[in-house]
């Protein structure tokens, strides 16, 4: 006989069928028609609060940075497809993804190196992180790459990147959604018939057209799901943060956070991936929360700490760490002179359409949690 799965709580309203030779000779006609009794895995599928499977981790880009030129060495962007070496969670290996949904790695070019035009069905960010002459083409507009600059390619766009031949060597991260699009079993993958696409726009002209604060192009009509400024510019966000701290204190659990947004419609960049970037001022410590949805942390300036359900993780520059879905959350700046930034890449906008966000302040302790 089969081991036979049976979730019990004794608890009103919840699932407390007690296994006996009757029943279990039941559950074993029903699994040979292909189906089962819910109440032995409802306590399981319906948990009282959100179960990630994610683990907080942190991968230090000073231990992997090694790794990632050396895969130079060893494979070409022709064989590869694209040279990325992944981060692996422990929880979601099975899916390849760095928390929850989100799937991200570091990817490295050479000067004079092109990947070959591809497209897909998830959604894609790059977060730059080293080098100079980097530049990725989507649809047919080039835009240049600078360090933390944040840089969109859409589902269902053409795009390609490349390192201009004076250039060298460059390093960022690629974020997608591509666990999240298999689950849904709607992913699709094409690489372009030319194998590159033309540039048939002038250079950088989506930031330059949609990147003015305050101002809409006149005749400027984009009906797309996604946003139109495929480029934003560290330099900006960085005025920006701190233009918002002349006139706000900032929240006490994000200190001073600003999302990028879809100049249409003001809303996240893309249908299924948001992202933000916040500054701890000089010395700030934020308060614990939790919330729905996975966050993927990069740190592009200073150095501190996270508290992540109880447990201390220390970051520098260029770190990536992760926050799974309801778990317990806090930042600290380790400077008292100097800023630091955190950019998020997050899965908010599926978590907001499908009404599943959800908020909780830490209750104890003056609001910070006591480490394990």
């Amino acid at each position: 006989m089969r081991e036979q799965e049976n979730h019990r709580e004794d608890v009103a309203g919840r699932a407390n069928v007690e296994d006996t030779p009757e029943l279990l000779a039941y559950y074993d006609d029903l699994h040979r028609h292909k189906a089962g009794a819910l109440w032995t895995v409802a306590n399981k599928i319906e948990p009282w609060e959100p179960q990630s499977t994610s683990e907080p981790t942190i991968w230090r880009y000073a231990d992997l940075r090694d790794h990632v030129l050396r895969s130079v060495d060893l494979v070409t962007p022709e064989k590869a497809g694209r040279r990325v070496i992944y981060l692996n969670n422990p929880g979601r290996s099975d899916v390849s993804a760095a928390v929850g949904w989100i799937y991200a790695g570091l990817q490295i070019m050479h000067p004079g190196e092109n990947a070959i035009a591809h497209r897909h069905s998830a959604s894609a960010i790059r977060f730059i992180m080293e080098g100079q002459g980097a530049f990725t083409v989507v649809d047919g507009h080039k835009m240049t790459l600078g360090i933390n600059d944040f840089v969109l390619t859409p589902n269902g766009t053409w795009h390609e990147h490349a390192v201009e031949p004076n250039g060298t060597a460059c390093i960022w991260q690629d974020g997608l959604d591509i666990p999240f699009v298999n689950a849904m079993e709607a992913n699709f993958f094409e690489v372009h018939p030319d194998l590159s696409t033309a540039v048939t726009h002038p250079v950088d002209d989506m930031t330059k057209t949609w990147g003015n604060a305050g101002l809409r192009p006149g005749g400027g009509d984009w009906d797309k799901g996604y946003s139109p400024m495929f480029k934003y510019e560290w330099d900006r966000t960085y005025e920006a943060l701190h233009s918002l701290v002349a006139s706000s204190d900032g929240s006490p659990f994000d200190a001073v956070l600003m999302h990028y947004m879809n100049p249409v419609t003001s809303g996240h960049v893309m249908q299924t991936l948001g992202a933000s970037m916040q500054m701890l001022r000089p010395g700030e410590t934020t308060k614990a929360h939790r919330h729905t949805g996975s966050f993927l942390y990069q740190v592009c300036r200073g150095a501190g700490h996270s508290i992540i359900n109880g447990k201390r993780f220390d970051w520098s520059e260029k770190d990536i760490f992760c926050v799974p879905s309801w778990a317990w959350h806090e930042h600290a700046n380790g400077s008292e002179t100097e800023t630091a930034c955190l950019f998020c890449l997050n899965d908010l906008p599926v978590m907001e359409k499908l009404g599943l966000y959800r908020e909780e302040a830490f209750g104890e302790n003056g609001g910070h949690q006591p480490l394990i």
